[in-house]
């Protein structure tokens, strides 16, 4: 039997969202990380209610309003700062455990796939920056048909650019929500609960649960 196509959620999963705020902490003071976990926030809200709305602007967009409502949420946080903060999310830190898990997985003969919510030119740059650019063999982006996670659209992009079944592709989420979407799609799946958040949505669970990427490669093949 074939090995399992490991596609990958990007942002939160592969690449810390977090980071553009790490690399300016100091000059954003003391409401840095509330700054980082609103921007966060908005920028998932806004993909889902204009998902509902039968609406679509390209993720890109809506990371920078995501940020102009934070920065006027904490009026404490320089808003010259603004340019850096979009610099740097577009070129994402990868977590430490996410090169050696893809490169293990290719080792032992797994198609990898990225399937994201962000813009073709965002997950190139950051696949780019982190160095994995060999390591994948595709990046979805739902750009192709302008509807956002968790609708099942999205996740029919990878059975159609792989050409398999649901249940031959192994999703790597960090997103519960996305593992959600995923799982009713017919994905097997595996949650990357790396802040022992409590699980939901009891319906779509996942296969899996595991608190790093570096458990991967066991549970894949």
């Amino acid at each position: 039997m074939a090995l399992p196509v490991c596609v990958f959620d990007a942002y939160g999963t592969l690449f810390n969202v977090h980071a553009a705020i790490g690399r300016h902490r100091d000059a954003c003071g003391a409401d840095a990380d509330r700054l980082s976990d609103l921007w966060r926030t908005k920028q998932l809200e806004y993909t889902w209610t204009l998902t509902l709305a039968g609406l679509y602007e390209d993720f890109w967009i809506l990371t920078e309003r995501a940020l102009d409502f934070a920065l006027a949420r904490y009026p404490s946080v320089d808003a010259t700062l603004k340019p850096l903060l979009l610099e740097s999310y577009f070129k994402l830190d990868a977590f430490a455990d996410a090169g050696p898990a893809l490169q293990a997985l290719k080792q032992r003969g797994h198609r990898t796939a990225i399937l994201s919510n962000g813009s073709p030119d965002m997950l190139e740059a950051a696949v780019n920056a982190a160095g994995m650019k060999n390591l994948f063999d595709g990046l979805l982006s739902v750009a192709a048909i302008r509807i956002y996670k968790p609708r099942p659209e999205v996740y029919a992009l990878v059975t159609k650019a792989f050409l398999v079944a649901p249940n031959e592709v192994l999703f790597v989420s960090s997103n519960r929500w996305d593992i959600m979407g995923a799982a009713g799609f017919g994905f097997d799946c595996v949650w990357i609960n790396r802040a022992g958040l409590p699980d939901e949505y009891p319906q779509q669970t996942p296969a899996r649960v595991i608190d790093s990427l570096s458990a991967l490669p066991s549970v894949a093949d």
